[in-house]
């Protein structure tokens, strides 16, 4: 038994905008920010994941950065074929490893993907090596990975906020009974820091800074009841061209990120108002389902709450209920072949 475990060569992949993780023998073994950094001149890979990340925005002329997903989607198939072939090569890296290919592979895939964008994680993962290739559409592996049995006829109301999309979904009986799916997420919170902090500090930073802001002090309401401290933030001043600190409060981040907060809220509403009465009363009971990154904005969960007067729950391990439930329906594939997409 331990051989044959030994051969598996199927693999689980969360394919997301800010960060690709690949779980394999029930282990997550990959978890890396989802860029790479090629060669301008010769596009040979120079570094991939954690290490492109740290030179992103820094880059000589003869280095450039590239995101190969956006808004959930591949939006460069050439740099996401070299990622995930990349990244399934650190499965075995430096381990005598007893295989080179990969024979089946589960990949998640935002609910709204068009059959073109389906098609491009297709071609991606079957020239990445994948022998046999299905999909999982996001809310569906988001509620697997936080335990919801989805073959019950009780609705779940799930709500994950990716670094590109958000996915709201109501399921029940396995399937995706009505859903909101927009590209409103982190990375569109990212860019309202940054254009906040050019207009009302004149200061200009790069998507690593706000992506530091968003953790460390972003919020969903200006009145916490456990406020962070403010933060030193530096950047490069418009008006002098050279370096300063500010110090930004989570009051400021609160305010600049309400309006796609606020599109986020609409969303679950409109979710809600298109649910069938009888799953309504489930949703009632059960509560609303938070995970993915986005989750972990402090006070979204109260305004959720206030705005939709129903329970809001955050998952306890956001960053990986979606690659969970992926690695469950790898691992279930006979008996969940009906929930993915060849």
């Amino acid at each position: 038994m331990a051989l044959m475990k030994l051969f598996n060569s199927d693999i689980a992949v969360d394919l997301g905008t800010a960060n690709t993780l690949i779980m394999y023998n029930d282990q997550i073994v990959v978890n890396e920010p989802s860029i790479i950094a090629v060669n301008s001149f010769t596009g040979d890979l120079v570094a991939i994941g954690r290490k492109a990340l740290e030179m992103h925005e820094k880059t000589p002329e003869s280095i450039k950065t590239i995101r190969p997903l956006r808004d959930g989607v591949i939006s460069n198939f050439n740099a996401a074929e070299q990622m995930i072939r990349g990244m399934i090569k650190m499965i075995y890296d430096g381990k005598k490893s007893l295989f080179k290919s990969i024979s089946r592979m589960v990949v998640c895939i935002p609910y709204g993907s068009t059959e073109v964008e389906k098609r491009a994680v297709r071609d991606s993962a079957e020239h990445a090596g994948a022998k046999e290739l299905y999909m999982i559409h996001e809310p569906v592996a988001a509620a697997l990975g936080i335990g919801i049995d989805i073959e019950k006829a009780d609705g779940s109301m799930i709500i994950d906020i990716g670094g590109g999309t958000t996915e709201i979904a109501i399921i029940a009986l396995s399937g995706v009974v009505c859903n909101q799916s927009l590209k409103v997420a982190g990375d569109t919170l990212n860019k309202d820091i940054m254009d906040y902090m050019r207009r009302n500090h004149n200061l200009l930073i790069g998507e690593r800074t706000a992506e530091k802001i968003k953790i460390e002090v972003g919020a969903a309401l200006s009145d916490l009841k456990n406020p962070p401290a403010d933060m030193k933030v530096i950047g490069r001043d418009l008006m002098t061209g050279l370096p300063k600190e500010r110090s930004v409060t989570y009051s400021e981040i609160a305010n600049c990120i309400d309006k796609s907060i606020s599109m986020i809220e609409e969303a679950v509403i409109k979710t809600l108002e298109n649910c069938p009465p009888e799953l309504a009363s489930d949703i009632y009971s059960n509560g609303i389902h938070l995970t993915g990154g986005g989750a972990g904005l402090k006070g979204l969960d109260e305004r959720l709450e206030a705005r939709t007067k129903l329970k809001v729950r955050v998952s306890e391990n956001n960053l990986q209920s979606v690659i969970q439930g992926t690695g469950i329906s790898l691992k279930k594939l006979k008996q969940m072949k009906h929930l993915l997409i060849k």
